[in-house]
């Protein structure tokens, strides 16, 4: 225990010193002025966005598997009432 809280107060104290010391030269070259630009400026050699034509195609192959989804659903939805209508017709031949 004392280990734990000797430990603490020492990390308390190397953050207390830290905290206290002082830098005068650290923030001269990183001026706001020279550091900020507008962004018109920024932009100024950035290319033109274009139409992305892999997406298009993209979007009607996510159509077109919709389609399939849902007939999918369909053919397992049949499937189960049929299995359902299995077990309840074996259920009455045990009885």
């Amino acid at each position: 225990m004392k280990k734990i809280v000797m430990t603490a107060f020492a990390s308390a104290l190397a953050l207390a010193l830290a905290a206290c010391g002082s830098s005068d030269d650290a923030s001269e070259d990183a001026m706001a002025d020279n550091v900020e630009m507008p962004a018109d400026e920024a932009m100024a050699d950035a290319a033109e966005p274009v139409a992305d034509t892999d997406l298009t195609a993209a979007e009607d192959a996510d159509a077109d598997a919709g389609d399939t989804t849902a007939a999918a659903g369909e053919e397992a939805e049949q499937a189960a009432a049929d299995a359902a209508a299995a077990a309840e017709a074996s259920t009455e031949e045990g009885m």
